[in-house]
């Protein structure tokens, strides 16, 4: 497993766990996903059914499912799935597209995202990837280890650099020489109809914080301008 413990910050005696998502916590965690993205970009959000379905994916990685626990209650969430660099001279190789990462708006700005990010890097190593990639922005994600994917050389599906694109390499040197086009799982192509039946049929929309409909986050996009993906921190 991967848990393990370190104060929130020096205003919180309660101990931050970084742990696995197991299945008992599944409604918690897409509680917390949808409380942490509801209303910020439209009415309502895809997010949380984003990670119910996503689960069941092939390109899910359930090793890298983390949940951040405080004081017995899941608070943030981040997943990884597997994506795939299509190099210019014909190489393929298999990379991690990280998120979405989503963190309660009580508990945001206190570098939770920051270290379920970090734990996942540690744990994408260790598994034996190459590399991180997402669609974010630049002033939070250089400061989270990320570079311009451009900079590498590494373009969007539809062949474009994007500006939002990074990339972190897990081990020096890990995509030498390899330029390309980075394509994500096609699973974050969300129906929006099937999030609100989801919400319908499923998870009970209870009254959201004020911080919940105008936090501070920021947003993956697709880069390709089909949808959006997500970080809220």
């Amino acid at each position: 497993c991967c848990g393990f413990c370190f104060p929130i910050n020096k205003m919180e005696a309660v101990e931050l766990k970084l742990r696995t998502e197991q299945p008992a916590d599944y409604r918690e965690t897409e509680n917390v996903t949808r409380e942490a993205f509801w209303n910020l970009y439209s009415p309502g959000c895809c997010e949380h059914y984003l990670l119910h379905v996503m689960r069941d994916s092939p390109a899910f990685v359930p090793e890298l499912d983390l949940v951040a626990e405080r004081d017995g209650r899941i608070v943030g969430n981040v997943v990884s799935l597997r994506a795939v660099l299509h190099g210019d001279d014909g190489t393929v190789c298999e990379v991690l597209s990280l998120g979405p990462i989503s963190v309660l708006p009580e508990c945001q700005r206190q570098g939770i995202g920051g270290r379920l990010i970090s734990r996942t890097r540690e744990l994408a190593r260790e598994l034996g990837f190459r590399a991180l990639l997402l669609c974010g922005d630049p002033d939070y994600y250089l400061y989270q280890g990320f570079v311009p994917a451009e900079m590498l050389g590494i373009r969007t599906a539809d062949n474009m650099y994007a500006m939002a694109l990074h990339v972190c390499e897990l081990y020096d040197g890990a995509l030498s020489g390899i330029r390309g086009r980075y394509v994500e799982d096609s699973i974050y192509d969300i129906d929006p109809s099937a999030a609100e039946a989801f919400d319908r049929g499923g998870l009970r929309r209870g009254k959201l914080s004020e911080r919940s409909r105008n936090g501070v986050s920021t947003r993956l996009s697709s880069c390709g301008g089909l949808r959006s993906e997500k970080l809220v921190v």
